[in-house]
């Protein structure tokens, strides 16, 4: 649907703001609100209870993800800032990840990282509208171009609320265009929401195809071949296999399992022709990701034995829960110059082991319970597993050539989901940008929603 423009605009004196409709106003933000007022003591009781919110845990579309209950005592150091009902907070560090949401109805124990600047409309602004406000494109690009740094670019909240924003002066106007962006906003993230449901199924699909094949053979995964007669595995937990598959140790069906090595690097990409230490990061998609590395100072001397070599199979050792394990290959066409870090195991198959068939059975679910069983640290922080569980994972194996031809089937089953998933993908991400560019527009003052029934005001 198109909505008018305004019948009349007026020039300010900011280039990057332009016209604004009139009987609006553009000020800088330090005229509308008041920023970071609240902060948690340092002689808070150390037991007192907190719902932590960090800057992890915001995105521009869904707000706040998750929350962290916390003693104090337990709490980092930057959870600090006191949020009140109709606040909204902004990222200051790592402004490229549009961390912004508004505050609605929050337990009174809500504490957000000094990372955000927590934003508090003055009377004559409507919260909500605010709210949306400090998500429109045009302020998050006066964010973006104002903050310093490369790697970790942040802006000074003293910068922040000095960039202009623009607003009608009259508040049951913002109210009007805050209903309208809450009826338009809900019914664009229920669309999104039902989406995202689907890309979960494709992609747990995706998962249960690849498992099938390489843990029960083609017959099981609905290929129309014939199905093989089974035996019992041995192990209670996988249950039974193919009677003709080998069940072994991954340390008989590989040669030297090693990890790398761990510099002080530079933050930035190494150059093309420098060397580099690959990040656990490479490994965190089913494809290796050379550009996932840091760049090896000058002054130090590489270790060409950790260099990494086409086909090498990658295994995340250090890792959240989540991604720990994860696994990928080295592509033939990989750069020269890249080093294995001490995060990451490397491994070769032996002969009568096909690399692309041992990888997709490490990201199985069978390989999961197992690292996940053996893992070390926190489950809410980064994991770790060591040689030994690696050297002892329970592997299942065909011979040979039935390995290449269940990859080979597995490479065109997930090619058809995956084109499904990019299709989905590609709807969800229209949909987010028409929510974008709305917000943007109806706060900027490009539309007109004034006459708009909106049904939350009928």
């Amino acid at each position: 649907m198109r909505y008018p423009a305004y019948l009349d605009y007026t020039p300010t004196r900011w280039p990057e703001v332009g016209s604004i409709p009139s009987g609006w106003e553009a000020r800088r933000l330090k005229f509308a609100v008041t920023c970071n007022d609240e902060a948690l003591s340092e002689t808070t009781d150390s037991d007192y209870e907190i719902a932590y919110v960090d800057i992890s845990s915001v995105d521009l579309v869904n707000g706040i993800t998750a929350v962290e209950t916390l003693s104090f005592d337990e709490a980092p150091s930057r959870a600090r800032r006191i949020v009140r009902d109709g606040d909204t907070i902004v990222s200051t560090v790592r402004t490229y990840l549009k961390a912004i949401a508004p505050i609605e109805a929050p337990p009174g124990n809500m504490i957000v990282s000094t990372g955000f600047a927590v934003i508090r409309p003055l009377e004559f602004v409507n919260s909500r509208f605010l709210g949306y406000v400090l998500q429109n494109t045009a302020f998050i690009d006066e964010v973006v171009a104002h903050s310093t740094g490369v790697s970790y670019p942040a802006i000074n909240p003293t910068t922040l609320v000095c960039l202009p924003v623009r607003y009608p002066g009259d508040k049951t106007e913002q109210q009007q265009i805050a209903a309208f962006l809450d009826w338009k906003t809900g019914q664009i993230n229920a669309l999104i929401a039902k989406k995202q449901e689907l890309l979960e199924k494709l992609k747990e699909n995706r998962l249960a195809v690849i498992t099938q094949a390489v843990t029960k053979g083609l017959s099981s995964a609905g290929s129309g071949q014939a199905a093989a007669p089974l035996r019992d595995s041995g192990i209670p937990w996988l249950g039974q296999v193919p009677k003709h598959w080998e069940v072994k140790r991954l340390r008989f069906a590989t040669g030297r399992i090693e990890q790398g090595w761990s510099p002080q690097c530079d933050n930035q990409p190494a150059d093309d022709e420098a060397w580099g230490v690959m990040k656990v990061g490479c490994v965190n998609g089913d494809e290796f990701d050379s550009l996932e590395n840091k760049a090896l100072p000058l002054d130090l001397e590489p270790m060409p034995e950790y260099e990494l070599r086409p086909k090498d199979i990658l295994i995340s050792r250090a890792n959240t829960k989540e991604l720990l394990g994860s696994a990928a290959i080295v592509p033939e066409n990989v750069r020269p110059k890249l080093l294995l870090c001490d995060k990451l195991f490397r491994l070769r198959p032996t002969a009568g082991v096909d690399e692309e068939f041992l990888t997709c059975y490490l990201r199985t679910p069978a390989a999961r319970y197992q690292y996940e069983r053996e893992a070390t640290g926190s489950s809410g922080s980064m994991q770790n597993i060591g040689q030994s569980t690696i050297k002892n994972l329970v592997v299942f194996l065909p011979p040979l050539g039935e390995q290449k031809v269940i990859f080979q089937y597995i490479q065109r089953e997930v090619a058809k989901l995956d084109a499904l998933v990019n299709k989905v993908q590609t709807v969800v991400d229209r949909l987010t940008e028409y929510r974008t560019a709305l917000i943007t527009a109806a706060t900027t003052g490009k539309i007109d929603v004034r006459q708009v029934a909106v049904p939350s005001l009928a």
